[in-house]
């Protein structure tokens, strides 16, 4: 875990000044969330990188706890949301799903594809979440590299370079699975997915879901 922190501390200044790569896919879905979120609830994003999201969706909720587990992100997210004058955010240093505290949504955006058990952290945050609770996120599907020279290209790079990098510590560690594979995780979970679609298409596409626990 002290690999993947030093790799998103020395990544930090670099992502911070990144520009969103398809800024309408976003602010597509920042918009699809805002509209499942109320002025009482209690948030929870889990890798909220420099807390781009958690800002922007501040002002809808009652409370937003953004956690990352680079210290030199949250310090970037520290410093923007000071700037901003934003009093119901705080930042927390942390990998893990915690394992108590009361939240009516839970977030994960281009989180899920960066970490091995995606599946016991769905299930964590299932188990966090009241019936009726949301779980929102986007995640990238590098299964779906897509066809023709480009799409063949960008699966060689996937499946060949990535390794290589990451032997140099240059790549974090990355999972492919497809959209079907991240919605059937989803709903094993103890979920219902009510909204999906990629945005943006890709390839590969970044997958949004809209998920709600289900009852007992």
């Amino acid at each position: 875990m002290t690999d993947y922190a030093n790799f998103w501390n020395s990544a930090a200044p670099k992502y911070a000044q990144s520009p969103i790569a398809d800024v309408a896919a976003y602010e597509y879905t920042l918009d699809r969330t805002r509209s499942y979120l109320k002025p009482d609830d209690q948030v929870l994003e889990l890798g909220c990188g420099t807390g781009s999201t958690a800002l922007l969706l501040a002002p809808q909720v009652k409370q937003i706890t953004a956690m990352d587990i680079s210290t030199a992100m949250l310090a970037i997210a520290r410093e923007k949301t000071d700037k901003a004058g934003v009093k119901n955010l705080q930042f927390v240093e942390s990998d893990a799903v915690p394992d108590t505290g009361k939240y009516d949504v839970v977030m994960g955006y281009s989180l899920f594809h960066l970490v091995p058990d995606m599946e016991a952290r769905f299930a964590q945050i299932n188990a966090l979440l009241p019936e009726g609770g949301y779980f929102i996120s986007k995640t990238v599907c590098l299964a779906e590299a897509g066809t023709g020279i480009g799409g063949r290209l960008k699966s060689l790079m996937i499946r060949v370079m990535i390794p290589l990098m990451q032997l140099v510590g240059k790549a974090p560690y990355v999972r492919r699975f497809t959209a079907l594979e991240l919605e059937a995780a989803v709903t094993n979970a103890g979920f219902e997915i009510i909204e999906s679609g990629n945005h943006p298409k890709g390839p590969p596409p970044a997958h949004y879901i809209v998920a709600c626990k289900r009852k007992s």
